[in-house]
Formats: C-alpha cells, structure tokens, sequence
C-alpha cells in the first residue's frame, strides 16, 4: 500500500487504522487491504462495493479492468481521476469476490464514514446495489435495487457530503455496455451539482 501524498494526516491516520484491521475474517486472507485514495479536498467521493483481485495485490482501488473503464468514463464525464476520492464500502477482498456480508460492513463502516466526513465532499456517487444499500440502511433512503434509483439525487444530512447520487457499478457495465451512457449521465449530474448550478 502506498499512502497518497495529498491526504491530510487524519485521513492517513484511517488508511492505516484499515490496513492493519482484523475487525472481521477478510483480514485472515488479504493480501492488502484497500483503504481509498484521493485528495483530501476531493468534491466527488466514489464508492464502491470492495476490492477484487488486482486491488487485493496492489492495495489500490479500481486499478483491475473496471478501474480502467471507470477512468475513461470519468474524463467523459468531465473528471480527472486523481481529482476523486475513491474508496469501497469494504476494504479487503471477499472470497472469490462475493458480495459483502452484514458482519463485513458492520466492521468497515466506521472506516467509511470517517473518510467521508473527513473529505467533506459535496458529492457521493455509489458504484452499484451492495454501495447504495450501506446508504439506504444508514440514512433512510428508498430501499430498492440500483435501476430503479440510479441518477436520483438524495440530500443528505448527519454526514460530511451534501447529496448522494446512485449509479451503476463499473463490472455491470462491461457487461451490459448498452448502461455506460446512463453512468455518463449520473456522473455528469455530479458534475452539474460541483459547478453550484443547482
């Protein structure tokens, strides 16, 4: 794990809380976790599910295939990737990269929910059903599945970010690329949010 140069020292004080866990059984088989990146006065905050196998080897989030993806959509969208803060709402690689269990996300969640408040963003984008269910159980937002939500903007209160909007997890993506326009689209809403013309 290389630490990002542009987190403050809280921030770097949780990526090491994270890397040495053993809060839940992920902890027994990572190779690393994965804390998040990004700076610290990132207005967009990504989150996604938890890392998979190339993330798990080089402890960085979306660096696999789906980073690659999610790289070029940003720049569409009119982001820089290095802008963001990315993290996951789990930090180390579940089994054969299942979904993450109640007792995973109960352990990680504090971790969470210090980067965000933390970052202070303006913005959250959730990355698929497993991100915006942690939301939808924590703040009381529509339970439902990520088609039906996505692109919603959700006001937020009791958190460091102002509005949340749900969208499509990258892997979904490369495998159904008729959703990468509706993903351009949320992130383009985000966009919209950043620039104050709400």
């Amino acid at each position: 794990m290389r630490y990002d140069k542009r987190m403050d020292p809280l921030l770097s004080e949780i990526a090491k809380g994270i890397i040495s866990c053993t809060k839940c059984d992920l902890a027994e088989n990572r190779i690393n976790a994965v804390p998040g990146e990004g700076p610290q006065n990132s207005e967009l905050f990504l989150i996604g599910e938890a890392p998979g196998a190339k993330e798990d080897e080089t402890g960085r989030p979306f660096v696999g295939q789906c980073g690659k993806l999610l790289n070029e959509l940003l720049a569409e969208a009119g982001f820089k990737r290095e802008d963001c803060f990315i993290t996951s709402v789990i930090k180390c690689r579940p089994p054969d990269n299942r979904n993450p269990n109640k007792e995973e996300i109960r352990s990680c969640v504090p971790y969470l929910l210090s980067q965000i408040d933390s970052v202070s963003p303006k913005v959250l984008v959730s990355l698929g059903n497993v991100s915006y269910g942690f939301f939808s159980n924590t703040f009381h937002l529509p339970k439902k599945k990520i088609g039906d939500v996505r692109g919603q903007v959700f006001r937020l209160h009791s958190t460091g970010a102002s509005y949340l909007i749900p969208t499509y997890h990258p892997a979904g993506l490369m495998y159904n690329r008729k959703l990468i326009p509706l993903f351009v689209e949320d992130l383009r809403k985000a966009k919209y949010y950043l620039d104050d013309k709400i």
